[in-house]
């Protein structure tokens, strides 16, 4: 299993996968990493990729995923994948796309389990009255993640 760190506007991104395909996208945290300085072959096009998601000149991945879970969560993930660039759907709308509509929970569960961060849009899910929801990435990516897809920002009139 290979590894690279890359450095995002929101924190240091550890990309893992190997030939199979890249297995895990996370954002962590710790201040002390370092972006790496040589990037392994199979995960090439991905760093690639989110360095151009992050710059603003891309909108989608076409590199090969390989996300471990149970069939209910690669279920959801897949559902996640339709969620259109600069759109959000609630839980509730997933629920009822994934055919159960009081499936809320769990698919809330595979969402919160999602390996594969942004590329997996799990950011694009939020409350039904419009909240930000819980988020493992932190509330502010989930909001900085979306402001970023949707920069047209709404002005009050008062």
């Amino acid at each position: 299993m290979a590894e690279v760190y890359i450095q995002s506007p929101v924190g240091i991104t550890l990309i893992e996968g190997d030939a199979e395909g890249v297995s895990k996208i996370s954002v962590l945290d710790d201040d002390k990493l370092m972006p790496s300085q040589d990037i392994p072959h199979e995960l090439e096009d991905a760093a690639k990729q989110l360095k151009e998601y992050f710059e603003g000149e891309r909108t989608g991945f076409d590199f090969k995923l390989n996300p471990k879970g149970t069939d209910f969560q690669k279920k959801v993930w897949k559902a996640l994948l339709e969620i259109p660039f600069g759109k959000t759907t609630s839980y509730q709308d997933l629920s009822v796309k994934l055919g159960d509509v009081k499936a809320i929970r769990a698919v809330a569960g595979a969402n919160g389990k999602n390996p594969l961060w942004i590329v997996v849009p799990c950011h694009r899910v939020i409350g039904s009255d419009g909240s930000l929801t819980g988020y493992a990435g932190g509330l502010w990516r989930k909001k900085w993640l979306l402001e970023h897809e949707n920069p047209v920002k709404q002005q009050s009139l008062f």
